[in-house]
């Protein structure tokens, strides 16, 4: 590790911890009652017995299992739809113009639709996470393939390769930072997504856990969701990181 990565992670800590400490300062002193603004040791507290008693380990599966399903099919069909939209300047001038109405619109006004079809259940819960952390991916992946140094397409032209193997050896390695870029955006929008899906059907989850303690006053409960929740956020996004470093490797040669 390099000297200037471990001063930034030294601040990183520096600044957490400073927030924290003027959280329970705030918590100890400030005049707002407990049961609105536990301290960071009554959450750090609710935390470990969570884990203790397993509740908050079948919880934390339950949330990350659901952010994966939708993730992966949000990045495959994500990565499919763009490169072929991508790979085509027909595709481009006739689908962008609907991609862009499409995008602004909230996944909570897909939410009925589905609903419709599957119901409140985990299914109705993955198919929304889809759909919200499709786009990132989606729209990176056709500005990559879009955008592949031309010298790399005219090679493909002279050895005669086909759509699909051009796509497959020089458009998609081509754009591995754009999509890796977009997976890693959509990665968050389906942590949210899950989070909001298991509010709205009451299945097991963080994001359920978070609502009944909100419902029953049970702060020091409610915050170490939310705190475990900010975990799983940062090491979905770090893992992800270490892969995309890896994968790219070729570019800081």
């Amino acid at each position: 590790m390099s000297a200037s990565r471990i001063m930034w992670t030294a601040g990183s800590v520096g600044v957490t911890a400073l927030l924290v400490l003027g959280w329970q300062i705030i918590a100890n002193y400030g005049g707002i009652p407990q049961v609105f603004l536990p301290g960071p040791d009554r959450a750090w507290s609710a935390l470990v017995d969570g884990f203790a008693n397993g509740d908050l380990a079948e919880l934390s599966l339950a949330t990350i299992e659901r952010m994966i399903y939708g993730w992966v099919l949000a990045s495959i069909v994500g990565i499919v739809l763009g490169a072929l939209i991508g790979s085509s300047r027909i595709a481009r001038e006739y689908v962008a113009p609907m991609l862009e109405m499409v995008r602004p619109i909230p996944v909570s006004a897909f939410m009925p639709v589905v609903i419709a079809f599957l119901g409140l259940t985990g299914a109705m819960v993955t198919i929304v996470i889809a759909i919200g952390s499709i786009w990132p991916v989606l729209l990176a992946t056709v500005q990559g393939v879009s955008s592949v140094e031309p010298r790399l397409m005219e090679v493909a032209r002279s050895l005669r390769m086909g759509r699909l193997e051009t796509l497959w050896k020089i458009a998609l390695p081509s754009s591995q930072p754009d999509i890796l870029a977009g997976m890693r955006i959509g990665l968050t929008v389906s942590l949210i997504l899950a989070v909001i899906g298991e509010m709205l059907t009451s299945e097991n989850g963080l994001g359920w856990h978070v609502l009944m303690a909100a419902r029953s006053f049970r702060s020091a409960d409610l915050f170490a969701g939310v705190i475990l929740l900010g975990l799983i956020g940062l090491v979905s996004n770090v893992i992800l990181q270490e892969i995309e470093r890896y994968m790219l490797r070729w570019r800081r040669r």
